[in-house]
């Protein structure tokens, strides 16, 4: 990270430290009573592969001396993102690990939660961390572990949401739910980071998801450490993102959220589709997948009433009119949502966005209060007395 970078963004003096101490030339630097208690962490730039940098390390019991971390994501518990990274921090061993993840995939859930429905928990295995997988969304996920519900201990130290695929910059940060398991955590004055990978389909590689976390582990570790000297910042999460090439990264860089945003592009489809099939083929996939959780865990034959229940509902749901009642003459038509890059016109060196592109990895606070630019505020201000003497 550069001078420059650290000049240019007004952000808390502790942020700015841990930063420095983590991403700079670590030689000489930490003298103080922790450094030998502390296993020593090499520059993320240096390192071959995630493998050399995580010692193997066999899970043991859980350890009540050591921090609880608590691990989330939105791209579903079985995704590869989740998976490096909860390996890498119980083979490492200097915390106790706890995951609370979404059964499938809830990239884009944004910061929502699971209203007047029942959600499953189900306790699952991921490499000897204590799991959950829960039928519901990063928040659900994040809301129900620090509710004191489902875990044994009453506050983790830090939460992490991640890694998932695909960045989270800009405008996608309203609608990330990486970013909401995050938001929730801070929302409960817990400490989090959000990770994601710039994911390209035509470049990337499920070994990336390894090396994205060897990049990170140093600033998890900084972060773990500074949460318990008090020194982490308490104001805002941090939202890491990781270029699509972890470990040729220029490295960290402190770095502004952007306006960057895709198109929303709605396309007119067909209605000659079958209705049940058109209308409601995320509803089956989700079944499917709750079929096979059944089949963990109950008889063929309650799995077989489940899914005639369900397709009843379906049925129900497909012939209710407006008022509630049938009308088979009712006209359907439908659309589906498609997301297209648009160039962004911001050349601003320390946006999020544009750090990925150059190869850093991007580091952006994300505060729970909506900034208003001081020229911004200024000209509201303006206005609101301009607008209210015309009215007098």
């Amino acid at each position: 990270m550069t001078t420059s970078a650290v000049k240019n963004n007004f952000l808390p003096p502790g942020l700015v430290s841990n930063l420095q101490e983590v991403l700079l030339n670590r030689k000489g630097a930490q003298n103080d009573k922790d450094q030998q208690s502390k296993p020593k962490v090499d520059d993320p730039s240096t390192q071959p592969s995630s493998s050399d940098s995580v010692p193997d390390v066999a899970a043991d019991d859980a350890d009540s001396t050591k921090p609880v971390v608590l691990v989330t994501n939105a791209d579903g518990i079985e995704s590869p993102g989740i998976t490096c990274l909860v390996d890498a921090l119980v083979r490492q061993g200097l915390c106790n690990v706890n995951v609370c993840a979404p059964q499938s995939d809830k990239s884009v859930a944004g910061h929502s939660f699971t209203l007047k429905e029942t959600i499953a928990v189900t306790p699952t295995d991921i490499h000897g961390a204590t799991a959950y997988e829960v039928s519901g969304t990063p928040v659900d996920c994040v809301s129900l572990a620090l509710s004191g519900a489902l875990f044994s201990w009453s506050k983790p130290v830090l939460v992490i949401s991640g890694i998932n695929r695909g960045s989270s910059c800009g405008h996608q940060m309203f609608y990330s739910g990486v970013v909401a398991g995050a938001r929730e955590a801070l929302f409960n004055s817990v400490p989090s980071i959000s990770i994601s990978l710039d994911w390209r389909n035509d470049e990337s590689q499920e070994s990336d998801f390894k090396d994205a976390v060897s990049v990170c582990l140093p600033l998890i570790n900084a972060a773990i450490r500074d949460i318990e000297k008090g020194a982490f910042p308490k104001s805002c999460l941090l939202h890491i993102g990781v270029p699509k090439s972890p470990l040729t990264n220029k490295g960290f860089k402190l770095t502004k959220q952007s306006l960057w945003s895709s198109t929303l592009c709605w396309q007119a489809k067909s209605s000659t589709r079958n209705l049940a099939a058109g209308r409601f083929l995320p509803n089956q996939q989700s079944l499917g997948m709750q079929l096979a959780q059944l089949g963990r865990d109950a008889s063929a034959a309650g799995a077989a009433r489940k899914l005639v229940t369900q397709r009843k509902n379906i049925e129900v749901v497909e012939s209710v009119g407006i008022a509630g009642k049938a009308d088979p003459d009712r006209k359907v038509k439908y659309f589906r949502l498609e997301l297209l890059d648009k160039k962004q016109e911001e050349e601003d060196e320390d946006l999020d966005f544009r750090a990925l592109e150059n190869g850093f990895v991007a580091v952006t606070p994300v505060s729970l209060a909506m900034h208003v630019e001081a020229d911004v505020n200024a000209a509201a201000s303006k206005w609101i007395s301009s607008a209210l003497e015309v009215e007098q």
